[in-house]
């Protein structure tokens, strides 16, 4: 994978390097066009695992800032209305995440979103406790953790 990323990013400066435009954009596109040469030519070799993860990882970017900006809209509203709707609690995650990368990539993800906060992992690590100001029902947010964070970080480490 790492030879398939380092040929993707070299390709990227060839491109910029020849149309002669150093720009965000242009880098982009060109990223996006060597990705597309490399997914071609290697539809013959079973090593597609760089080709899964790149949509995966953005798949990964959209849904994280889609959950910042709903987490953020919600805490802001809270805030600015007199009547606080918090429902706050340390929940206990059980975790599908089995290395220490994973476990802290989960951790961070969830941190960053406001209105949760990861506390602790139980030392067998099977278990995440979670501190959130928001639990409506406690099945829903393990639900909506597991299937969303753990879920989409797992496709992406595996």
């Amino acid at each position: 994978m790492r030879n398939q990323f380092l040929m993707n990013i070299l390709l990227t400066f060839i491109w910029v390097a020849l149309t002669g435009k150093f720009s965000y954009g242009n880098f982009l596109f060109g990223y996006v066009l060597s990705y597309l040469i490399l997914w071609v030519l290697s539809r013959g070799i079973d090593q597609k695992t760089y080709f899964r993860r790149v949509p995966r990882i953005l798949g990964f970017f959209v849904f994280f800032v889609k959950e910042l900006i709903k987490a953020n809209i919600y805490v802001a509203y809270d805030v600015i209305t007199p009547r606080h709707h918090m429902t706050p609690g340390i929940i206990a995650i059980p975790l599908e995440a089995k290395t220490d990368l994973e476990i802290t990539i989960l951790s961070n993800f969830i941190t960053l979103t406001p209105g949760t906060f990861s506390v602790d992992v139980s030392s067998d690590k099977k278990t995440l406790y979670l501190h959130a100001m928001y639990i409506g029902d406690k099945d829903t947010f393990v639900n909506d953790i597991k299937n969303g964070f753990e879920r989409r970080i797992l496709e992406i480490m595996r």
